[in-house]
């Protein structure tokens, strides 16, 4: 499974699982939004975790799982178990990493640890994280020479990296090092650093919220996402995962109560969840709620789980099959130019090219953008 084919399914609603198996992890990043660290020991229940993906049926489950962290790798069988028990279903599988196991004193050009790769060969794709801030802990070259080893394998893989948008010169060089590394035939996921976790004390404020009065749906609503204690939310916002308790309407149960299609009919058939994934949060509260949200367009989301007059107008507008259709249009408007086009309006615009593999080298002391350069 190509990058280009899991980014471009992030618009359809449950087309996708996000698990979040541990937030430990050896590295301690600077920009982490999860606030990781080797000593964390916030992790769902293995078991329950395995139950809940031994849910999924050939008719009903869904299309990708995204395993993650903290650092999914440091429990490399029970990532192994779990993807091939999604896999058994018809699920495809994925996999990011801080990639730890390739620090100096450690891998370093000797063969990948067997429970590691073991892990690595279950998924269907592997990601690996790389910015400024994982390259202060982990060498650049020594991920490079893990990811052919890797390819090698018969694994796709691909970067996700990070960097304070387009005009910052780290993220040009390295795209560039990685175009010259691998020729082009490993993409790119990039997104700005936003100020979740301990990047919340130093990172730039989050991009200005949409105009009330205009429809601004959000993808980010359409995966549900398995928290650190197993709760099931229906938003990847790392604050809005954190958040205890969670808002009503972003709450769509827990690994070990409910099964993977109790959790899927609730995030499709929610009427609240339905108009942010069409008109989005402010939209929503400003024309049939208690007026434009204040703060940003997270914050005014999660306000919403109080606001009976903007739950009532959902449910007039998107319950029942018009309201599913609704949903589903607004699936594949958001789909309409593939994965370049998730990309330009969630992650870092400027390199959303990247994200396809072949994609042609980029212009020196610039990124390319839809037919031009910005430098």
């Amino acid at each position: 499974m190509e990058l280009a084919e899991l980014v471009a399914r992030r618009p359809f609603p449950a087309a996708g699982l996000l698990l979040g198996l541990t937030r430990r992890c050896p590295l301690r990043c600077a920009h982490c939004s999860t606030g990781s660290d080797l000593f964390t020991r916030e992790e769902p229940d293995a078991g329950q975790l395995e139950s809940f993906v031994g849910s999924f049926t050939e008719e009903d489950r869904p299309d990708v799982v995204m395993l993650t962290g903290g650092e999914p790798l440091l429990l490399p069988a029970l990532v192994e178990r779990l993807s091939t028990s999604a896999r058994g279903a018809g699920s495809r599988t994925a996999l990011l990493s801080g990639m730890f196991f390739v620090r100096p004193g450690g891998w370093r050009g000797r063969a990948v640890p067997p429970a590691i790769l073991r892990a690595i060969r279950s998924v269907d794709h592997f990601s690996a994280s790389l910015d400024i801030h994982h390259e202060r802990e982990v060498p650049r070259a020594d991920v490079f020479r893990a990811l052919h080893r890797i390819r090698d394998e018969g694994v796709a893989v691909s970067f996700h990296l990070t960097g304070t948008g387009a005009s910052d010169p780290y993220l040009a060089g390295l795209t560039r090092a990685v175009d010259k590394e691998f020729g082009g035939r490993v993409p790119c996921l990039v997104n700005e650093v936003r100020p979740f976790g301990r990047a919340a004390a130093w990172a730039g404020a989050a991009r200005t919220g949409p105009d009330p009065a205009a429809a601004s749906p959000c993808s980010m609503a359409a995966w549900p996402v398995v928290a650190f204690d197993g709760r099931v939310l229906a938003c990847c916002n790392q604050d809005t995962v954190d958040r205890r308790p969670a808002p009503a309407h972003l709450d769509l149960g827990h690994i070990g109560a409910d099964d993977w299609a109790t959790v899927r009919r609730r995030a499709l058939e929610s009427p609240v969840l339905r108009m942010l994934r069409t008109v989005g949060p402010a939209h929503l509260a400003a024309r049939y709620g208690s007026g434009p949200p204040t703060g940003s367009y997270c914050d005014g989301c999660r306000a919403l789980g109080g606001d009976e007059k903007a739950a009532a107008g959902a449910r007039a507008v998107a319950g029942g099959a018009a309201g599913a259709l609704l949903d589903l249009t607004a699936a594949v408007r958001g789909s309409r130019d593939g994965a370049q086009g998730v990309v330009r309006r969630h992650g870092c615009a400027a390199y959303a090219p990247l994200v396809v593999t072949g994609a042609p080298p980029l212009p020196e002391g610039g990124v390319r953008t839809a037919g031009r350069e910005a430098r």
